[in-house]
């Protein structure tokens, strides 16, 4: 391969792809109309809502009516607030978003899923704030003054009861007004305990207060703590005795988002635990659960088979396998799934892999978003044609299989076609935009996502978290030089500032050092400068890092060098692009790009047991341990929201 065919690029932001690269077929031109049909798909389904249904939470598509799913808020409303921004609606976007700031509270006597609640509205309002606030995005709003910020707070202190349990996984529901009911279950999915770190941890971010990531991190670590000898979990737990009462291991229901949000809140935060947890949880299913190219359950503790299903939430696993750099099984898992596709025109909630049939009480499609993820990201990754053509399939069967009066409907049974009065949010907020982006990255995109100020990381539920250095540099507190400031105190050092090379707009702040920072011990760079945070550089601001050819590196390294001290905290992905005149004729292996696959990463990390010199034992013993001394700190802040500001009883 020649070196002008060789381009290498990040995962997650738009790299030196041909914009004429389109699938057998489908030409720019029809990409463009592809990408404007789903915009008019969205609108379809939006308006419908907001003529019929708002303030209610969700849509009736067929009966044009409204219905309160979750807590009677408008929640489809807050879960389309960046579609309408990604779509650059700024007139729609500006309306919404003065309504919900006006309107919205949370001061209600509703018991709400603390799971779908985090997902849906605490992260529409952090992704919709973050959109509004900064005139980077084209976005802002001038009048704009964080009202949606102090919401998502509010709404995060009326959840903090529910981490108030001896082992810190929450429980799955907790009422806005009362907090925990003393009849709640105790029993709650590793999915609805392990989901919560990205929204948490950016309201922790954005508000300086420590404690909404400080109780998302210790819930996974308290579900990790109790993983399996083979480094497995199952798919739900009691809160309070931290006994498994399903050990069903998978990466499909009840599980799937904990894989998800263990790589993301790495890529997020540069956390470096949550990426030793990732590495171990990741090999563990390729080696238990992955039958290739298809997923199955089996038993946490001996391996033994459960259960051989596909379920339709196992669909996002490519698209999480690209972000984590292992293509190959990614691209024969989504054929094995798109195959179910394009068998029913839709995918069913569970497939049977012994009968090859849909599986007896699991026949509906509610137009769940994983599987054109899953298209969208490996298109991204490979620009293999072939994805966009399973988009314009699965583009054709909503329109003609679901669309219906004012909106799209859920198919009650993808045999049959039947269509069931439900529309969920997450069909705007995930469904629509990933099918969006997709079209758009072949026409040639035009979007916040792929030309914006930032990289995103997209949540669960599709909302978009830009990687800020106010949001994924925090904890370094100037650790790094042009390391993010924050927890400003107003006394400098004159010797510092004149010992420093001064550039334009750089900020001179005194950090306060006294909270400790126990991830980032022992990873502190030795010229840190402390106390003072120079400007930061385009590079450090974006987290953006330009790679060039091999050629050049070291002309380049001859040129220019970094400043002493600098570092960075997250894994460069890069893919090896080999640009075609005829993309028709590439096989799937010619679209696989040179990756580091999560096996070699483990190596350059170290294997996080070896180096900690114990074995599985002793460091589970640790883990308990570290974990509980956690748990008791974060309670004794839970209390202090629960009693002074919320007016709660501590939880018995």
């Amino acid at each position: 391969m020649s070196a002008a065919k060789k381009c290498l690029l990040l995962i997650l932001i738009a790299g030196c792809f041909s914009s004429e690269i389109v699938a057998e077929g489908v030409t720019k031109e029809e990409a463009i109309q592809l990408r404007d049909e789903v915009r008019e798909m969205f609108y379809h389904a939006f308006d419908g809502y907001m003529t019929h249904a708002f303030p209610r939470d969700e849509l009736r598509p067929l009966s044009c009516g409204g219905e309160d799913t979750l807590g009677g808020y408008a929640l489809t409303l807050i879960d389309s607030l960046d579609t309408l921004a990604l779509l650059d609606d700024k007139d729609r976007f500006a309306s919404s978003v003065d309504w919900i700031g006006k309107n919205l509270q949370f001061d209600i006597n509703k018991t709400v899923s603390v799971f779908e609640t985090t997902i849906r509205v605490l992260g529409g309002l952090l992704s919709a704030h973050l959109i509004a606030s900064d005139y980077n995005t084209g976005m802002r709003i001038p009048s704009y003054d964080d009202e949606l910020l102090h919401l998502a707070e509010d709404l995060a202190k009326r959840m903090l009861p529910a981490f108030d349990t001896p082992t810190g996984i929450p429980f799955g529901s907790v009422n806005l007004q009362h907090g925990v009911d003393e009849n709640e279950s105790k029993i709650t999915s590793t999915a609805g305990g392990g989901t919560l770190t990205l929204e948490f941890g950016v309201l922790s971010r954005l508000t300086n207060n420590p404690i909404y990531e400080q109780v998302t991190k210790n819930a996974v670590l308290g579900l990790w703590a109790r993983r399996s000898k083979i480094n497995l979990v199952g798919a739900h737990i009691d809160v309070f005795s931290g006994e498994w009462t399903q050990k069903d291991a998978g990466i499909g229901t009840s599980i799937d988002s904990f894989y998800e949000y263990l790589l993301k809140a790495y890529l997020l935060f540069g956390d470096e635990e949550y990426l030793f947890i990732f590495q171990e949880a990741y090999k563990a299913a390729m080696h238990y659960l992955f039958n290739d190219p298809w997923y199955v359950e089996v038993n946490m503790n001996s391996a033994a088979l459960v259960w051989p299903l596909f379920n339709s939430l196992q669909a996002f696993w490519p698209g999480l396998q690209v972000l984590a750099g292992d293509i190959e099984p990614a691209i024969k898992t989504h054929a094995a799934f798109f195959s179910v596709w394009k068998r029913y025109g839709f995918t069913p909630e569970g497939f049977n892999l012994a009968t090859f049939n849909v599986q007896q009480g699991q026949k509906s499609y509610p137009l769940r978003p994983e599987l054109i993820e899953s298209t969208y990201w490996l298109y991204k990754a490979t620009r293999n044609p072939k994805y966009l053509d399973a988009g314009r399939d699965m583009l054709t069967s909503l329109q003609y299989g679901a669309r219906c009066t004012c909106g799209y409907c859920h198919i009650s049974d993808v045999e049959h076609h039947q269509q069931d009065d439900h529309m969920e949010s997450f069909f705007l907020a995930e469904t629509v935009k990933y099918l969006w982006l997709l079209f758009d990255l072949a026409a040639g995109p035009d979007n916040l996502v792929e030309n914006g100020p930032y990289k995103y990381i997209f949540s669960t539920e599709g909302h978009l978290l830009p990687s800020t250095p106010q949001i994924s540099l925090s904890t370094e507190h100037c650790s790094y030089l042009g390391a993010y400031c924050r927890n400003i105190i107003n006394q400098t050092s004159d010797n510092a500032k004149k010992n420093l090379p001064m550039e334009k707009n750089q900020s001179e702040y005194l950090v306060e050092t006294s909270s400790p920072q126990p991830s980032f011990s022992g990873l502190l760079p030795s010229g840190m400068i402390k106390g003072f945070c120079p400007g930061l550089t385009y590079s450090q601001r974006f987290r953006i890092s330009f790679v060039a050819h091999e050629d050049n590196l070291a002309n380049d390294a001859s040129n220019e060098s970094d400043p002493p001290g600098v570092q960075t905290s997250s894994i460069l992905l890069v893919l090896n692009h080999t640009s075609v005149e005829n993309p028709s004729e590439i096989s799937d292996a010619d679209h696989v790009a040179h990756h580091q696959s999560p096996s070699s990463i483990s190596e350059d990390f170290g294997d996080h047991q070896e180096d900690r010199g114990l074995p599985v034992s002793e460091t589970r013993k640790e883990e308990y341990q570290e974990s509980e001394t956690q748990i008791s700190e974060s309670q004794e802040r839970i209390h202090q929201v629960n009693e002074v500001e919320l007016g709660h009883q501590p939880h018995s």
